[in-house]
């Protein structure tokens, strides 16, 4: 089974991410976790968590754990990869003039570790806040365009 570690903060529910996350599940047997890096307020990350969960595991069909990181994303990332045995990763970031991620060479860093890395960048994607309005306004099943 593979593991893949998904990187995400506020593109955790964009519909991107939740398509390659069905495509990966329809690809063979999965397991997936969500960090949340970069995190300065854990009131923020565990609302990330709260919205983004249910419709990864949609996607996913089965478990999604959700993992929160510290305030560095590099090392966020390097000590999920150690204590979570993951084969791949996928980092869902911001267009580049609105991610620091990209501003601060996440990418390139995350990729020096030595896991394949698939990165996803919605482009006018939804943001957990268009998430969770739908949530509350249609309930887990909404259409998310994912």
């Amino acid at each position: 089974m593979t593991r893949i570690l998904v990187v995400a903060n506020r593109t955790a529910a964009a519909p991107q991410l939740l398509e390659e996350i069905r495509r990966r599940r329809d690809g063979g047997p999965c397991e997936f976790a969500l960090l949340i890096p970069d995190v300065h307020d854990r009131k923020a990350a565990d609302w990330t968590l709260d919205t983004a969960l249910p419709l990864l595991k949609k996607k996913a069909g089965g478990r999604v754990t959700g993992l929160v990181g510290g305030p560095d994303p590099f090392a966020s990332v390097q000590e999920a990869l150690r204590d979570g045995g993951y084969d791949e990763i996928i980092v869902s970031t911001l267009p580049r003039k609105t991610s620091k991620w990209l501003r601060r060479d996440l990418i390139s860093r995350i990729q020096g570790l030595g896991l394949p890395v698939t990165v996803i960048t919605p482009g006018g994607g939804m943001t957990n806040k268009k998430a969770a309005k739908l949530l509350v306004e249609f309930g887990p099943g909404a259409p998310l365009g994912g």
